[in-house]
């Protein structure tokens, strides 16, 4: 709204064109988003403790968990999502096909996680949708949005599928692009959500994660910029880092209150849809494969459930004393600070190997 207010004014003053760089919008869309995040967190936090919208603790979790965060508010997702729309909204080229793929991706899956917390908010049980229910929600929503990217970008890239180290390692897709990329999305989403149980441990990896993309994105976009690095050009997709800048804004906002002890937890209303646009982002800049490098440690948690339920049903033995991985840690004695900290330091070193890759093919 506002890029398009001051591009009008372009002729007229001509200082307004500064508003034209993608750089300056990046850094007004962080700052946006983090403003609305500081303004409505307070407000939001005690609402939902006056009405005692929390969410239910697991009874098979660690026993000071049920101390310690019993009562403590959940759907903190919600002002994660208004502060990313008021910074995308404000500050990115609403006439770009690719910032509404972004904003219907996190909507949508925000909208969803909102329904899972409202179901065990009611059912007052950490068990919400079922697993199968929801996966099942994701892939509709997740396809509707390949088909809206698909029909209305320009890129003749979406098929193709890069490897990063390799400088002409390209393989065309074809059709089989639908489901690899409903596997990113759902698969991302689900990741993010699953690692989302420690205070602050999901909030500063997607930061991580979104600073890279933020950066992916505009080199992708800069024809110049992706012929030195020898990375597809995607015209058009350096918007993206708008919609990156507002997930790094609005999740430093939340990190304000979502800092051991969390005053509230972002729940699957802000998890799914984190998720869910952090894999939107890597396929619209076709850097799928980096998207799991970067976000190693959200693949790592994923993978810790897959295999210790794939382990009970084929043997009756769990390979962790509890999954997600880092319930295992707290079980063998590790403080959570312990494992939120170490857990950040992996994500940290995972996000550099990643940008690692734009130079080293």
């Amino acid at each position: 709204m506002l890029f398009s207010f001051f591009s009008n004014l372009v002729d007229i003053f001509s200082f307004f064109n500064v508003f034209k760089y993608l750089t300056v919008r990046t850094g007004l869309s962080m700052f946006t988003s983090m403003i609305v995040v500081f303004i409505v967190g307070n407000p939001l936090i005690n609402y939902f403790s006056a009405n005692q919208i929390h969410n239910p603790i697991r009874d098979d979790g660690p026993s000071d968990h049920i101390v310690k965060k019993i009562g403590t508010p959940t759907m903190g997702g919600l002002m994660i999502l208004l502060g990313v729309f008021s910074g995308v909204l404000l500050w990115g080229d609403l006439s770009n096909p690719y910032n509404w793929f972004l904003i219907y991706i996190a909507g949508s899956f925000g909208l969803l996680g909102a329904y899972d917390d409202y179901k065990k908010i009611k059912k007052n049980h950490s068990s919400g949708l079922s697993s199968k229910f929801k996966i099942f929600i994701q892939i509709i929503l997740a396809l509707i949005g390949i088909l809206i990217i698909y029909f209305f970008s320009d890129s003749n890239e979406i098929k193709n599928l890069y490897f990063p180290f390799f400088k002409n390692l390209v393989i065309n897709l074809g059709w089989f692009f639908i489901p690899f990329y409903l596997f990113i999305l759902v698969g991302s989403s689900n990741a993010v959500n699953l690692t989302d149980g420690l205070d602050g441990l999901a909030t500063v990896p997607v930061i991580l994660v979104a600073a890279c993309f933020a950066f992916i994105s505009y080199v992708s976009g800069n024809i110049v910029f992706s012929e030195y690095l020898q990375i597809p050009y995607i015209e058009g997709v350096g918007e993206a880092s708008i919609f990156c800048g507002s997930m790094i804004g609005a999740c430093l906002g939340f990190l304000w209150f979502n800092a051991p002890p969390a005053k509230i937890f972002m729940g699957d209303t802000g998890s799914l849809a984190l998720g869910g646009s952090l894999g939107a982002v890597g396929i619209i800049t076709k850097h799928e494969i980096v998207l799991a490098i970067t976000g190693g440690l959200f693949v790592l948690e994923a993978i810790s459930v897959i295999a210790q339920v794939v382990s009970f049903k084929l043997t009756g033995k769990r390979i962790f004393k509890m999954a997600p991985i880092h319930h295992h840690f707290e079980k063998k004695g590790w403080p959570e600070s312990t494992v939120v900290i170490r857990f950040w330091i992996i994500s940290i070193i995972l996000a550099m190997i990643g940008l690692a890759t734009l130079k080293l093919r």
